[in-house]
């Protein structure tokens, strides 16, 4: 029953994420965020009694570090949305898409954007707590198994050494 009701969530999210993408990746005029880096930078949000900014960090942040880069950020947005949402929808390493859609929701906020971001992340970190449970009915029962076991082989202990080694044992 529960994981049910997050193939709902999850598909729901997931178009709210592949949609907004694809709209960025298709327009007629390519995806440009220095408008809207600019805005963050010159009006922050505020905090109420002081009219300090409130996040001083992530306006340093976005001043030094995307405004200079803001053709990375022009690529990486959209196709961030794009996959985020393609990751949720076909329940494709799930958590790694709900964590990185968190992670874009949470800039975007910090940015000033409100939109239906407090939304998306509430549902975000439901699909981020469940876990593997997530992505149940979808392509990650298929694929979580085999990247365990591919991880398995790739890290796996040299068995000779079942013991810590000592100092003088590395020497040789």
């Amino acid at each position: 029953m529960a994981a049910g009701l997050l193939v709902l969530i999850r598909l729901y999210l997931g178009w709210k994420w592949l949609d907004a993408g694809w709209h960025k990746l298709t327009a007629d005029k390519a995806f440009d965020a220095t408008g809207f880096l600019h805005n963050a930078v010159s009006k922050p949000v505020l905090e109420t009694g002081t009219q300090n900014a409130l996040y001083p960090n992530f306006v340093g942040f976005l001043q030094h570090f995307a405004l200079p880069n803001a053709k990375l950020f022009n690529f990486l947005i959209p196709w961030g949305e794009f996959l985020v949402g393609l990751g949720l929808l076909l329940g494709a390493l799930t958590t790694a898409a709900a964590f990185f859609g968190l992670l874009m929701n949470f800039m975007f906020l910090l940015a000033g954007t409100v939109s239906s971001n407090p939304w998306l992340v509430l549902f975000g970190t439901i699909v981020l707590f469940a876990g593997a449970n997530a992505g149940k009915f979808g392509a990650d029962y298929f694929m979580v198994p085999f990247l365990r076991r591919l991880a398995r082989r790739w890290f796996r202990r040299d068995r000779r050494h079942s013991r810590p080694m000592e100092p003088k044992e590395l020497a040789n």
